[in-house]
């Protein structure tokens, strides 16, 4: 495996709001009006991907363009006044840190704080943009700053059968740039390093979206993971389920790795969030008093991904929910915010080859999320089957119940107290129990 770190300046403010105002990709008229999202490329599941590509889980509600006449600031929220997430609203709505009336971001200062040993993000393709654009998503929010030791790129091989194995050299990966996965990546690693700032973050990047790609850089950054004394790897992508699914269960299973992955955008299950070796994370939203800013309550993101699995059996820690999903594994396990319409803030500067702010949702943000909320527990499980036993344990004092709303084909599913197919166990409420 080659280890990658980029030496690309940071992008000054002036130049980002410069080169942002020709520049448009999502379709919102308004960035807090009720118009519609932008699905990138990489998000847009193909007939025949099953069981042979992986899709993101991304939706973008804005971009810079679209806060054009806002008065852009070099510190917190990039354009004062709308109340999309940034790190320390997240922190306050989660009650990471302590919390203040409302949690507006515009209010808001607390960052997340601690972490520790590591954690691994797993995409696919090179961004490379990514120490730079971490280092500047760092600094606009007033997160932990970043060095070459503490956040490091590294190249996986081609994949190969079987599932987990890799061959070849581990050369740079083809560009993101483009493709969704660009704006992916800058998810994935800013909220992960927002949540756990001490941890060791690393940016794990497959040759391809291919699944045998992702899986041997899965096994990359579980050997990573494990070296630097346990953590979380971070999957934000994911597959439509297929028979031979369950042959790759085994990759989920280095000791003292947890792996986290999103349970998609759409009604269904998603594989790798269906392994039971796999903390599978769902989508909720944030209803936010649109004068105040002030949070109203949590409930269901519909969209969000979850069921039965078609191919998986009940774990053993399902085991007190076996009256709602039988014989079978049920996802997701947890979940936390994933509206494109109560989205976070993320800085990508690759996409159109400028810097640009992102207004994003989708379960691709509630995986890196919660593998740096469970990273700064400190916790660090033997594998992923003790900390799901762990998450299951004591749901009701540990966790945030939706009841409110509904989710699946058809909108069959529906929240309710205790566990459900829409947002698992709930949303985090403190580290206690992760």
């Amino acid at each position: 495996m080659k280890i990658h770190r980029s030496t690309a300046s940071l992008v000054i403010a002036a130049t980002l709001f410069a080169c942002c105002t020709s520049i448009g990709l999502a379709q919102s008229a308004s960035p807090g009006g009720e118009t519609s999202v932008t699905i990138p490329p990489s998000s847009i599941a193909k007939a025949g991907d099953a069981g042979k590509r992986a899709h993101t889980n991304i939706q973008i509600k804005a971009t810079s363009k679209d806060f054009k006449g806002a008065t852009p600031q070099a510190y917190g929220p990039p354009f004062p006044g709308y109340f999309y997430e940034d790190p320390a609203s997240i922190a306050c709505i989660y009650k990471l840190e302590k919390a203040v009336p409302g949690c507006n971001p515009n209010v808001v200062s607390r960052n997340p704080s601690g972490g520790g040993n590591a954690i691994a993000i797993v995409d696919a393709f090179d961004d490379p943009n990514a120490y730079a654009d971490l280092a500047f998503f760092s600094a606009q929010f007033g997160v932990a700053a970043i060095n070459p030791s503490s956040f490091v790129v590294v190249y996986a091989p081609s994949g190969a059968l079987p599932p987990g194995s890799c061959t070849g050299p581990a050369t740079q990966p083809p560009s993101a740039q483009g493709t969704g996965w660009d704006v992916e990546e800058s998810l994935d690693i800013e909220w992960a390093h927002a949540m756990a700032p001490e941890a060791t973050l690393f940016l794990v990047e497959a040759q391809s979206n291919s699944l045998l790609d992702l899986y041997c850089a899965v096994t990359v950054a579980s050997n990573i993971v494990q070296s630097k004394g346990g953590g979380e790897v971070s999957m934000s992508w994911g597959s439509g389920e297929f028979p031979a699914e369950t042959a790759a269960d085994p990759v989920f299973t280095t000791p003292g790795v947890v792996y986290f992955a999103s349970a998609g955008d759409s009604p269904g299950v998603s594989y790798p969030s269906s392994s039971p070796n796999v903390v599978a994370v769902g989508g909720t939203s944030l209803s936010t008093n649109p004068i105040t800013g002030n949070l109203i309550r949590e409930d269901v993101w519909q969209p969000t991904g979850g069921g039965p699995s078609a191919y998986e059996s009940r774990p053993s820690y399902q085991d007190g929910i076996a009256t709602i999903v039988g014989t079978q594994r049920g996802t997701p396990d947890i979940a936390a915010d994933a509206n494109p319409y109560t989205g976070v803030w993320v800085f990508d500067s690759l996409t159109y080859g400028a810097p640009v702010w992102f207004v994003v949702g989708g379960t691709s943000v509630a995986s890196p999320m919660w593998a740096g909320i469970v990273n700064a527990a400190g916790s660090f499980s033997a594998s992923s089957n003790a900390e799901l036993t762990q998450l299951y344990g004591d749901a009701k004092a540990d966790f945030t119940d939706i009841t409110l709303g509904s989710c699946g084909r058809y909108m069959g599913y529906f929240a309710s107290s205790g566990w459900d197919f829409c947002s698992g166990l709930g949303s985090p409420k403190t580290y206690k129990g992760k």
